[in-house]
């Protein structure tokens, strides 16, 4: 599989294939490119990002404080969603461990 490396602004062209036993990433010119190969072909992960209601009018941003696995990403969506309204203030953690995780989901703007 082709793809571009996220874990900095270089956005390196990554080759990744994989056999029963091995992943091998080419095009990588730092080894957090290759750790992201690697991820990305055995368990892809992703931070998440979302609004949640403030007010009558407002929304502020949320996101995951780590990557979590894009399996997971429609039931962490899920979760967010049931949050209630509130003033939420900029840090605050709404939800820890959320879908069973190891990511909070944290305030990022209000």
């Amino acid at each position: 599989m082709k793809t571009t490396c996220i874990m900095c602004p270089i956005g390196c062209e990554l080759e990744i294939t994989k056999d029963e036993n091995e992943v091998s990433v080419v095009g990588n010119l730092c080894p957090r490119g290759k750790q992201y190969g690697v991820d990305e072909a055995t368990c892809p992960k992703r931070i998440v990002t979302s609004i949640v209601k403030c007010s009558k009018d407002l929304y502020c941003s949320v996101k995951t404080t780590c990557p979590v696995e894009k399996s997971k990403i429609k039931e962490v969506l899920h979760e967010i969603a049931l949050i209630p309204p509130k003033n939420y203030q900029f840090g605050e953690i709404l939800i820890k461990n959320v879908a069973k995780t190891d990511a909070d989901i944290v305030v990022t703007g209000v």
